[in-house]
């Protein structure tokens, strides 16, 4: 006797569905300054030499940090442990070429059914911050700086805005910030990439007014700010101090790498704290590779403790503090898609304040065909909810 297996309805993905990655990584050729870098600058400017047998990031004579892969992803397409690739011996020709050449990422783009791509750095800090922590000569980084942005402008255009490069901010300065700032929305760049503690460079910390003249710019330019996890020394300490000395070699970048998840919550708290959003009411703040599982508590949290310990502040702000998370902010999301009901977790947070991402190359990302590895999950979601948190909304916060 022949038995059958009833009709099963398994969950699709709507048909159509555009997915826009709000988070990777491009490293850093080892000819992006000196190939654009004034005559007579070329051995001022970050260039690598080989020292102690290691190919070194080099500044006004001085290394800041190892010119390596920037990510964990093999020629083959193996995702090797972090203390072995991106963490250890590897070079630039060791990784996927797609870590670095942007025609070879375009085609995996489309191997992998991602319509666009925000890029964010590596060797040069994920805010900058490796640069203005290595020189005291403010010109030179400046220089770098406009070199970078220039280089990332000429990517999103010769890529038809399917690569959304976040160009980096001259920290030290708010003046020298809105200058540049004007200056990449003039090249068609769709955002800024900010360091989370401009204070580890000599400025006024985010929520002194002082930044006001940027917030202006930024919302006025449609330019939403970016805080990338470990975009500031301060919160990179986090990645190097959270676990007990006494931890397996190979556990430890996972106790860091989970800590700098949450360090995020400090700039959601500060921001809404501030006051900067009834100032600036149309500026948009983007937690970047934060995840989202802890947006729900924290948002509680911080209209609970405010009301404790800060009520007559809390009254004169214009919204509870967790509203200005609906108004201001977004979040992105990867691979938390495996516990619990999604789509509930979705709904809390805000199904129009969250994007994907899949921080390709890096340790913890989606690879190798990340879509597929997030559909079951994604697909059990409204339709709409799909087409937003998948694609739309960042199709929208970055003009596509």
């Amino acid at each position: 006797m022949t038995t059958t297996t009833p009709d099963v309805d398994v969950p699709q993905l709507v048909e159509g569905l555009r997915v826009v990655d709000a988070d990777s990584h491009l490293t850093e050729r080892h000819d992006m300054f000196t190939s654009r870098a004034p005559k007579g600058f070329e051995d001022k400017v970050p260039h690598v030499e080989r020292i102690d047998g290691m190919d070194m990031w080099v500044l006004e004579g001085k290394t800041f940090g190892k010119a390596g892969s920037g990510g964990t992803i093999d020629h083959a397409g193996k995702k090797h442990p972090f203390r072995d690739s991106q963490g250890g011996s590897w070079g630039i020709d060791d990784v996927h070429p797609a870590a670095w050449d942007v025609k070879v990422r375009l085609q995996l783009l489309d191997e992998v059914g991602i319509d666009a791509q925000v890029l964010y750095p590596n060797a040069i800090g994920l805010g900058g911050q490796n640069l203005w922590n290595a020189v005291h000569d403010k010109s030179l980084i400046e220089l770098t700086l406009r070199i970078y942005n220039d280089t990332m402008a000429e990517v999103q255009e010769e890529s038809g805005n399917r690569f959304i490069p976040m160009p980096i901010m001259p920290a030290w300065s708010v003046d020298d910030c809105v200058r540049e700032a004007q200056r990449c929305a003039e090249m068609g760049l769709r955002g800024v990439n900010m360091t989370a503690d401009p204070q580890d460079s000599g400025s006024p910390d985010l929520g002194d007014p002082a930044w006001d003249p940027f917030w202006e710019v930024c919302a006025g330019l449609h330019l939403p700010v970016h805080f990338h996890i470990g975009a500031s020394q301060t919160s990179m300490s986090y990645f190097g101090n959270s676990y007990w000395p006494s931890q397996d070699d190979y556990v430890k970048p996972a106790i860091g790498g989970a800590t700098l998840f949450q360090n995020n919550s400090r700039l959601l708290l500060n921001s809404c704290y501030s006051g900067m959003f009834d100032r600036h009411p149309d500026l948009r703040m983007v937690s970047v590779e934060s995840g989202i599982g802890w947006v729900p508590f924290m948002l509680e949290a911080m209209d609970y403790e405010l009301d404790e310990n800060a009520p007559a502040w809390a009254e004169k702000l214009q919204k509870r503090p967790s509203e200005y998370f609906t108004s201001n902010w977004y979040a992105t999301f990867w691979f938390e898609t495996g516990r619990g009901d999604l789509q509930h977790l979705i709904d809390v947070v805000g199904e129009d304040n969250i994007m994907f991402e899949t921080d390709f190359p890096h340790p913890t990302s989606l690879h190798p065909d990340p879509v597929q590895m997030v559909a079951p999950k994604i697909a059990t979601l409204r339709p709409e909810t799909q087409r937003k948190v998948m694609g739309e909304n960042a199709a929208a916060l970055y003009r596509l």
